[in-house]
Formats: C-alpha cells, structure tokens, sequence
C-alpha cells in the first residue's frame, strides 16, 4: 500500500486515498485530506460532518447513507458537496477516516 506523511505523521493509504485503518485517524490526517482536497479552510460545518459521520462508524460500522446524513447534518446534498467537492463518500468519508463505502453514502 502506498503511503503519505504530512506534519511528521505517516499514513499508510488504499489506491484511492483512504486511510489503511480508522484507529490511525487523527487530525493530521484531517489536515492532510483537506489540502488534497483542495479546501481551503476547514469549518464548523466540516467538522460536523466528519463529526456525525464518525459516530455513525462507530455505533454502526458502516457509512450512513446519503439521506440519513442529510437528516443527521440538517445539510443539503448540494451543500455537503459545498463542502466536500469530491462529495460525501469519497471527500468527507476518506476525511472522518472511514474505510471507501461499497455502496451509496
């Protein structure tokens, strides 16, 4: 597997860029993504997405799908791909550290 290292920290990534295993999230990966991304600035609308998508890996093991997480963010789906450019499974799913989805986020 290929690897990266931002701010003294290594990560070893998938060929589409997702981090090897979601215990090595951290906020340096947070910062790597959204650089690779291509965001700017991280917001509070940002972080509350990666936020509730984190709680629902770790209650559920699985990305919610893209309804429940417009439910859960109160966000549109134009606005969450706003945010996320790349949209919600590839752009936010890598940056909360989840594994790729299989399916729809």
């Amino acid at each position: 597997m290929p690897a990266v290292e931002f701010m003294g920290k290594r990560f070893t990534i998938d060929s589409d860029g997702f981090i090897d295993t979601y215990d090595n999230w951290c906020e340096e990966w947070v910062q790597w993504v959204r650089e690779d991304e291509g965001i700017e600035e991280l917001t509070d609308e940002h972080r509350k997405v990666i936020k509730v998508l984190r709680q629902y890996y770790e209650k559920n093991g699985i990305a919610p799908m893209v309804r429940l997480l417009k439910k859960l963010t109160g966000f549109e789906l134009d606005h969450i791909y706003h945010l996320f450019p790349s949209g919600p499974a590839k752009g936010a799913c890598r940056m909360a550290g989840l594994s790729k989805p299989t399916g729809c986020v």
